[in-house]
């Protein structure tokens, strides 16, 4: 019988270029979007019947969530939030998302942040934030890294 896992238990998590897989602190939801771009082709040898190939590959990852203080332990980062997303840009960056459960696969891969928001709307409401990571290569399940 199959396990369902909820929502809440998928992370998306960056890699700090030393030695951890960092989680985004947080999060109210991310998202995996995978595509494979089909190839058509007619040719007069087969009339009427189309052909279909595989083309390229891409992938994109969403994530939104609550903008935090993550430099609350002495100074020192302790989660990835939207300030340290800001200084990922321009670079390519190792991601991994995970439920953390030992019976289930991780994914693994690097990307560009594409696109990051920040929102503080006035009155009873958190100040959040969207990011986009463009994916770069493939996506894997052997972590990258030790």
């Amino acid at each position: 019988m199959s396990t369902f896992i909820k929502g809440d238990a998928i992370i998306l998590s960056i890699w700090d270029d030393v030695s951890a897989y960092e989680p985004v602190a947080c999060l109210t939801s991310n998202s995996l979007s995978e595509t494979t771009n089909i190839i058509e082709s007619q040719t007069k040898c087969s009339p009427g019947v189309i052909e279909k190939g595989v083309g390229s590959y891409a992938y994109e990852i969403s994530a939104d969530g609550q903008y935090i203080d993550t430099t609350s332990a002495g100074g020192v980062l302790t989660s990835v939030s939207h300030d340290k997303l800001r200084g990922y840009q321009g670079f390519v960056k190792e991601w991994k998302i995970s439920t953390g459960l030992t019976d289930t696969v991780a994914y693994y891969g690097s990307g560009v942040i594409s696109s990051l928001e920040l929102s503080a709307d006035a009155g009873d409401s958190f100040a959040t934030f969207t990011c986009s990571i463009a994916g770069d290569g493939v996506i894997v399940t052997v972590a990258p890294n030790p």
